[in-house]
């Protein structure tokens, strides 16, 4: 075989590969991930404020450069709120980090699980919020629990809002895909399938 002709074969193999694995490790819900979805309930404002901002920029005036915002928000089985379920809290902090316009935020949030074979355990994410208006897109860069050396990204994009005692709910619908290792082994030492719902039941 010609060196010529066996050069179009691996640059063949190569083009293949790049095209298949990659487009198949991020698709949603294919591959080796796991796709949980969740309902962020944010209260911005009232008394019983879930995202509060603990440090104001030294800077003064309305800049977010160097300020610090810390969360703990419910996250739900849907985006209303009288008949969702509790499942899990995002517990973290936001500071702003950037200089420019708009500013951007860094986050580092925590998933708290509070409900089902999955109480106990939690997700951590990490990433920047660039704009406002798009959704949002974090690494997950570990866990503990059952997620234990989870890694996957997560996905936040904005559903609307409502208002509760006064008080004004931003709303915002959550994809996880996780994956971690033996996967199989571990939904089996649960004694459940692999749909997450049912990972969520007692």
């Amino acid at each position: 075989m010609s060196i010529p002709v066996i050069a179009s074969l691996l640059l063949l193999l190569l083009l293949a590969a790049s095209s298949s694995s990659p487009a198949a490790a991020a698709r949603p819900g294919g591959g080796p991930y796991t796709h949980i979805r969740f309902y962020m309930h944010e209260t911005v404002s009232g008394r019983d404020a879930t995202l509060l901002r603990s440090v104001q920029s030294p800077l003064g005036g309305d800049s977010m450069f160097g300020s610090v915002n810390v969360l703990d928000n419910e996250l739900r089985d849907g985006p209303d709120r009288s008949c969702s379920r509790l499942l899990a809290r995002l517990q973290g902090l936001f500071v702003g980090a950037g200089l420019v316009s708009p500013p951007g935020l860094m986050s580092s949030l925590n998933v708290v699980f509070t409900a089902g074979k999955l109480r106990g355990s939690t997700l951590a994410l990490l990433g920047p919020v660039l704009d406002f208006e798009a959704p949002v897109e974090r690494a997950l860069v570990g866990g503990t629990g059952v997620f234990r050396m989870a890694r996957g990204y997560s996905i936040m994009t904005s559903v609307g809002n409502y208002t509760m005692s006064g008080a004004v709910v931003l709303v915002d619908r959550i994809d996880l895909f996780v994956k971690i290792p033996r996967w199989a082994t571990i939904m089996e030492s649960l004694e459940e399938d692999s749909s997450s719902e049912s990972l969520f039941e007692d």
